[in-house]
């Protein structure tokens, strides 16, 4: 395992994130699944996990403190965050001192080794800018004092602008900050600029969505052809990892991994130290241009829980983002099998989803656009009786 130097401590190069953990059929979180992750990554010597107080509808917490409880409390570090992005308008606010100590419950732990204010960014500096950030850091400050927060910090979804205005006032308040980071969001987000702001305020960069939500994971067959011509022996992911490690060089990785496979890849990769060359990083420009016309949602769900009508937004933005590459047989009808009270048209345009989407996408536009789209598509009784003749076609042949 790779480690980082973070204040005389040694933390793994590679972070498990639970925002994305695995599921059972049921769609609960797979406790079993979950511990033999975490097996493996303990056994390869990753030593940081990450949590949040809303993944999983608030189960995260549970599952990945009871997995990790069965280990010495010294041999792992746990970090989670104080939901103050989610004190909106209509909303019952986020009060620290009830959450904190409802989060230390459900972890089952006396005290975070990291914590975090979560998602700071033009949506929420109502909450994270002024008296009631002061009131809101008091309180942590407190805690930390009393040794129940080891190391302060904070994630942001900000523009650089924002993030810059940010750091002039409270810089100097916090030890480190997460980002979202990768080669497609260097310059399509402009992270090149956060991450040189953050440098110069002497605060180190803790990485999240290195694959965008899986969407570095998988490309068009040429331009994997050409990463597998380069590195046989490295999966599509590891790129991502790996120009993390090339470019920026962050303190710390999170990755989202939702089975044993990715944790296993992905232990590979941080295994060793392996630079991309400059033919390679040409490679990942093609890709990152590749991606340059899709809808950059990297399904964080934050968007579905005030959705009045219940609707899977990344799940339809998913299927948006595949017919942008090709109107195929299998994503047409993932969007035509839905209940009609689901698909893209049934968004009434209310705008909530907007207020809290980290990548600033117009939910309800695209929503429009693919409803739209979907108008001169066939039926699913359509598709299905195509499929069935062409299956008897076969037959006769």
């Amino acid at each position: 395992m790779l480690y980082n130097e973070f204040q005389g401590e040694k933390l793994s190069a590679l972070g498990f994130g639970a925002m994305r953990l695995p599921l059972g059929p049921d769609g609960t979180i797979d406790q079993a699944e979950l511990d033999r992750m975490v097996d493996a990554a303990i056994a390869a010597g990753v030593n940081y996990f990450d949590t949040a107080y809303a993944y999983h509808g608030g189960k995260s917490e549970n599952a990945i403190g009871a997995s990790l409880r069965r280990y010495p409390r010294e041999s792992w570090n746990l970090a989670d965050k104080f939901p103050g992005h989610q004190n909106i308008k209509g909303v019952k606010p986020m009060v620290p001192e009830e959450v904190f100590e409802d989060q230390l419950q459900k972890c089952g732990v006396e005290y975070f080794d990291f914590y975090l204010l979560h998602n700071i960014c033009e949506n929420s500096l109502t909450h994270y800018y002024g008296q009631k950030i002061d009131e809101c850091l008091a309180y942590f400050k407190e805690q930390k004092a009393k040794g129940r927060i080891r190391h302060l910090g904070f994630s942001c979804h900000a523009t650089a602008p924002t993030l810059e205005k940010f750091l002039d006032v409270y810089g100097d308040q916090f030890e480190f900050c997460q980002i979202q980071l990768n080669y497609v969001d260097w310059k399509l987000q402009n992270a090149q600029k956060k991450v040189d702001l953050l440098r110069a305020h002497g605060i180190p960069v803790w990485v999240m969505e290195p694959v965008r939500g899986g969407k570095l994971a998988k490309f068009a067959p040429e331009i994997e052809e050409k990463m597998r011509a380069l590195r046989p022996e490295e999966s599509t992911p590891a790129w991502a990892f790996r120009w993390l490690r090339t470019v920026p060089r962050p303190t710390m990785i999170l990755s989202g991994m939702s089975n044993l496979a990715q944790m296993e890849d992905n232990l590979k990769t941080f295994s060793e130290d392996k630079p991309l060359n400059e033919a390679e990083l040409a490679v990942l420009d093609e890709a990152a241009a590749s991606l340059a016309r899709m809808i950059p949602c990297t399904a964080c769900r934050y968007c579905c829980a005030g959705c009045p009508m219940g609707l899977d937004i990344p799940g339809l933005l998913s299927i948006a983002n595949d017919l942008a590459v090709a109107k195929s047989f299998n994503v047409v009808s993932r969007y035509t099998i839905m209940d009609e009270d689901k698909k893209a048209s049934a968004c009434i345009g209310c705008g909530q989803c907007e207020t809290v989407c980290p990548q600033k996408i117009h939910v309800p536009e695209e929503m429009q656009k693919l409803a739209a789209l979907m108008e001169t598509q066939k039926t699913w009784e359509e598709i299905c009786a195509e499929r069935a003749a062409i299956a008897e076609a076969a037959k006769k042949r």
